[in-house]
């Protein structure tokens, strides 16, 4: 994440719109950045993520103890966020 992020404000931000406990967002979040660096970017730099393959990969770690539905919100408000922050978007 950008150093522009404050990552605790993300996790509050994350708990307010899914009412999970921080500490599990703390984990997804984790999770989501090891699958992130590992992705591998096109000619134009962008790394493209499918959320489906996202959350499987999420869901397949002994830590998490949430549901799909969880994750996938989770990883929604999440997007939400860094939308509005000007750090991530949607590829058309």
């Amino acid at each position: 994440m950008s150093e522009q992020i404050n990552e605790q404000e993300l996790v509050q931000y994350i708990v307010g719109k899914t009412k999970a406990d921080a500490k599990s967002i703390e984990i997804v979040l984790n999770h989501e950045q090891a699958f992130i660096n590992s992705a591998k970017a096109d000619s134009k730099g962008e790394i493209d993520i499918d959320l489906d393959d996202l959350v499987d990969y999420v869901l397949s770690k002994t830590n998490v103890k949430l549901d799909e539905m969880t994750v996938e919100a989770i990883l929604d408000a999440e997007m939400a966020y860094l939308i509005d922050k000007g750090e991530a978007g949607y590829l058309d």
